[in-house]
Formats: C-alpha cells, structure tokens, sequence
C-alpha cells in the first residue's frame, strides 16, 4: 500500500522524489525503520539510521515520524558541511523555534534554552548527522544527559554509525541502531508500480533487468530513472514503458546512477 501522492515530486520534510504523482511505498525497510523509530521514541531513547546512500533513509524516518501521534513534537534539523559549535546550536534553536540570532553564539543562556526546549517528550531529528564531529555529537551527549531531559533523538545519514563510533560516549548511549538495506530485488516490480503509475504496465522483466545492471535496489536511483520515464510520457502519452523506453531514461543518468 502506498501513503499519499507528494505534490510536485517533494515530500514531508524536503524529501525530493524527482516526479509529481510520487507516492511513498510501505516497502519492509520502510516498516522496519517505522517500527525502529517508533520504539526509540516511546522510550524516549536515541536511534541511529544509516545505510549507504540513495536508500531511502530520510524518507522512512519522515514516514516514521509522520505516523506519530499527531501530540508527539517533532523538531527537524539537518547538519550543515563541517559545522562548528555556534552552528549546530543555531540549528537546534531554529528547530525548536527559539531566536537564533545571538543566541546561538552565548554557549551558557542557549545550551540552557536548548535543555528546556528537550525537557518536553518529543523528538529531535538531525539529517546528515555524518557530518558531526566527536565534540558537536559529545554537546548532544551533554543535553541528553541533563536532568529533566525528555526527549528522543533520532540520527540519519550515511556514515553515521561510523561518526558516532569516534564519539563513544554518545555511542553507548544510542539505543537502537538500524541499518536500512536494498530494495528486495523480486518486489522491485511491484514496488515502482505503487511508487508510480507510470509503471503500472512496464514489463516486469524490463524492470528487474533494469535494477540488476543499474538501480541496484536503489530507492534514489529508480526515483531518478522514473522521473524519466514520466517525462517521456509526457511528451508522447500514447508512448508504451518498453525496455526501449527505460534504456533512454537510464540513459540520461549519465555514469553516475
């Protein structure tokens, strides 16, 4: 089953699907992050999604979060490239909605308006949280570790898992670790034909030959091809989805899928 159509090829979240008409297909690694996810935050505790790039992570945890109850705060920050200490706290501050001007630049008042923001359950997700290194992700350890803290924190991004390995007091803290896979290569078909409905009379054969030699199981690289495909049949509606097709749509994704 699929969740709702994301306009303009752009989900919840900033997630780009590359193509109107998009919809997010519960697939099991998009249940396995949900179940993930959903359990760190009833425990209040820390996750760390990872997987290489092009998975889909960001997406599933968005879907994650977007079946929450809907009483359930949820703060979003990405890391910004080789963030220094005054940076992250204007992210979080801009995250939960406190002045991120000064602010962020007078380490004691915004660390302590940061505890009071993480005194209320919720649950702060930070993208790209590679990008952190062992003294911004020990600032977190820090506010986790504040008394009255009562918030889950959510971690994604690829290469994370190695990130919070050189922070190992944040490590020892993390309660779930969840690696997200491949797309299952016999539900590819099946898969593209919910995400999209352009795929709905594609040759099951073109598809799975497509993922062997290109996509891979790739979430990023099928959204890619797919936006493709939809304009081609844009410009011809009456055009088949043959392999002829896919090919030229492949095509255009040049030597890096």
């Amino acid at each position: 089953m699929a969740e709702g159509a994301a306009d303009a090829g752009v989900r919840g979240g900033g997630v780009r699907l590359y193509v109107p008409g998009a919809r997010l297909v519960s697939t099991r690694q998009v249940a396995a992050v949900v179940e993930a996810v959903g359990h760190t935050v009833a425990a209040r505790g820390m996750c760390c999604v990872y997987g290489n790039t092009g998975l889909g992570k960001t997406v599933a945890v968005e879907q994650a979060l977007h079946l929450l109850p809907g009483r359930v705060p949820v703060w979003r920050a990405v890391a910004g490239v080789a963030p220094g200490l005054p940076q992250l706290r204007a992210s979080l501050c801009e995250a939960f909605g406190l002045p991120s001007g000064a602010l962020p630049h007078r380490a004691g008042p915004a660390s302590q308006a940061l505890m009071r923001a993480l005194a209320e359950p919720g649950v702060l997700f930070i993208d790209d949280a590679q990008r952190l290194t062992p003294p911004l992700l020990d600032y977190l350890r820090q506010l986790w570790d504040a008394p009255g803290c009562a918030a889950a924190l959510v971690l994604c991004g690829a290469g994370s898992e190695r990130a919070l390995a050189r922070a190992s007091a944040l490590r020892s803290r993390v309660l779930t670790w969840h690696q997200v896979g491949r797309l299952d290569a016999s539900g590819v078909p099946q898969t593209l034909s919910l995400f999209h409905p352009v795929w709905a009379q594609a040759d099951a054969d073109d598809v799975a030959r497509v993922d062997e030699q290109m996509a891979r199981g790739n979430f990023r690289t099928w959204a890619k091809i797919t936006s493709h495909v939809y304009a081609a049949r844009e410009r011809a509606p009456a055009r088949r989805v043959d392999r002829e097709l896919i090919e030229q749509a492949c095509a255009r994704l040049g030597p890096y899928p």
